[in-house]
Order: structure tokens, then C-alpha cells, then sequence
């Protein structure tokens, strides 16, 4: 599989207080559909597939939330993309398929939800790499 689009259909953020006591961030990232894409590849083995996806960070007694909405297309080979669509069917995806897409659309809403994070001076929603002193952590 190969990623050959990403858009957002909506961006959402909204902050409703500055006061962050007991705040608990949520994250949650859903499938909405997977459809075969109309357009044609030059090669007959590959058919492109778009996945719908919503990823929601909500902080804690609605203190904030940060939506995003939108569609990842990915080139995949023919029998595989048949067998992604049977099991949508049953609103499944084999392990594989799923850690795949959801990675590659959590690597594009992070960088999104960190932006919008830091434009309404929110927390990241995930730890971020930092330095500390040997011997004091």
C-alpha cells in the first residue's frame, strides 16, 4: 500500500476555558468508510482506495476538542484491495491493513492537532521528546 492523497474535508478546534486543572486528554481515531476510488491506475493490478477517517482529541470537562475529518487514498495491489472492501463489508479490517492505515493517517493529524494545539496555546495531546539531565528526571 501506498499513500497517493490525503485531504481534510473539516478542521475543527475549539477551546472553551483556560483553565486546565484535572485535565485528561482523549484521543480517538475512527474509519468512517473505504470505498474504491474512480480513478484509473496506468497499472491493472493496482486500484486506489480512499479511507474516510475522523480523529478527535477531546481535553477533559470540556475544557477543549480539536476535530479532523477527511480522506487518505492509497495505490493497492488488486486482490488485496478486494479483500479490503469484503471485509469492510462486515466493518472489518485484518490487522495489518488497519495498523497501516491508521499509521499513516495519525502521522498526518499529529503534525495538524500539534499546530492547532500550539494556536490555541493547548497542551500536545501526546508526549513530546525532550532532554533531561543524567541523574534527574
Amino acid at each position: 500500500m501506498k499513500l497517493v492523497g490525503f485531504t481534510y474535508d473539516k478542521i475543527s478546534a475549539e477551546k472553551h476555558t483556560t483553565e486546565l486543572k484535572d485535565l485528561k486528554i482523549e484521543t480517538s481515531l475512527n474509519i468512517d468508510s473505504i470505498e474504491e476510488n474512480p480513478a484509473k491506475s496506468p497499472n491493472p493490478d493496482i486500484k486506489f482506495l480512499n479511507f474516510s477517517f475522523t480523529s478527535s482529541i477531546n481535553y477533559s470537562k470540556k475544557i477543549a476538542k480539536i476535530e479532523l475529518v477527511g480522506k487518505m487514498v492509497l495505490s493497492v495491489d488488486s486482490s488485496l484491495a478486494k479483500n479490503i472492501l469484503k471485509d469492510w463489508k462486515k466493518k472489518e479490517l485484518k490487522d495489518e491493513v488497519r495498523f497501516s492505515v491508521f499509521n499513516g493517517i495519525l502521522e498526518k493529524t499529529n503534525i495538524k492537532a500539534l499546530q492547532l494545539e500550539e494556536e490555541l496555546n493547548l497542551p500536545p495531546h501526546f508526549r513530546l521528546p525532550s532532554l533531561a539531565v543524567p541523574g534527574k528526571q
